[in-house]
């Protein structure tokens, strides 16, 4: 009996790939793809950061310009205040010099409508007295002048200086002006006959006069005990001749 056909075996056979299977080739493609999807979406996010910061640098750039802008304009108006602040102070320093000057005039003007004046202090008051008749018993009596002499001496006006208090402990000073410039400096030589009484004798000057010499006589007497020779005129110290001055003593000087 013949042997029966052989049939062919059969090679297993390597089955076909489906349509939908990736290959290894394709999926290393994809994740190359999606690697560089990724990093242009991240890339696409630092732009997007990039241009927010340029935005702001921007918008930082302008409000520095406009600061400076601000800060130049206030520069200049500091320097238009500056020049008005220097014009103000020439200005005032023009004004006190210029208020200074008139003040010492008017000072001036008053010391010399005083020039011919005595006061006179520590003659007792009367009810009703005649303060002509009272200067002229006390220049006979304490400053021992001769009656024909104090008859002659005229007066354009005397009284005494300030209101009537009852209650005042010492008499109101006289004020007298002289008629004759002559006759006052004739009773001022006789001041020394007044030394240890309660009465003296002294020219009339403005207040602010009177403060100025008050400052000037220890300055004078410092001066006459080192053996100077110092003499007071108004307000004025001169020693040896020579005019004294001092800025924080005498500041009316300058």
């Amino acid at each position: 009996m013949s042997k029966s056909n052989k049939t062919p075996s059969t090679k297993r056979s390597r089955p076909e790939e489906s349509p939908g299977a990736a290959s290894p080739h394709t999926s290393s493609t994809v994740e190359v793809l999606e690697s560089i999807n990724n990093k242009l979406s991240r890339f696409d996010a630092r732009l997007a950061l990039v241009e927010i910061l340029h935005q702001e640098f921007q918008a930082l750039r302008e409000s520095m310009e406009f600061s400076q802008q601000q800060v130049e304009s206030l520069a200049a108006e500091n320097a238009v205040l500056r020049e008005s602040v220097k014009s103000l102070t020439e200005g005032m320093t023009r004004l006190s010099e210029e208020n200074k000057k008139i003040k010492e005039t008017v000072l001036d003007l008053q010391s010399r409508s005083m020039r011919d004046n005595l006061i006179f202090a520590g003659i007792p008051e009367k009810a009703d007295e005649d303060p002509v008749s009272t200067v002229k018993s006390f220049i006979q009596t304490h400053l021992k002048l001769p009656e024909d002499t104090v008859k002659n001496i005229g007066f354009h006006r005397v009284h005494r200086l300030g209101g009537k208090r009852p209650d005042a402990r010492r008499p109101r000073p006289i004020v007298a002006k002289f008629e004759h410039f002559q006759h006052k400096e004739l009773l001022k030589s006789r001041g020394r006959e007044l030394r240890g009484t309660d009465f003296s004798l002294n020219d009339q000057f403005p207040k602010e006069i009177l403060e100025r010499r008050k400052v000037l006589f220890p300055i004078r007497k410092r001066f006459i005990q080192g053996g100077s020779r110092a003499v007071i005129a108004v307000d004025k110290l001169y020693v040896n001749g020579q005019l004294y001055r001092d800025i924080n003593i005498t500041p009316w000087l300058y």
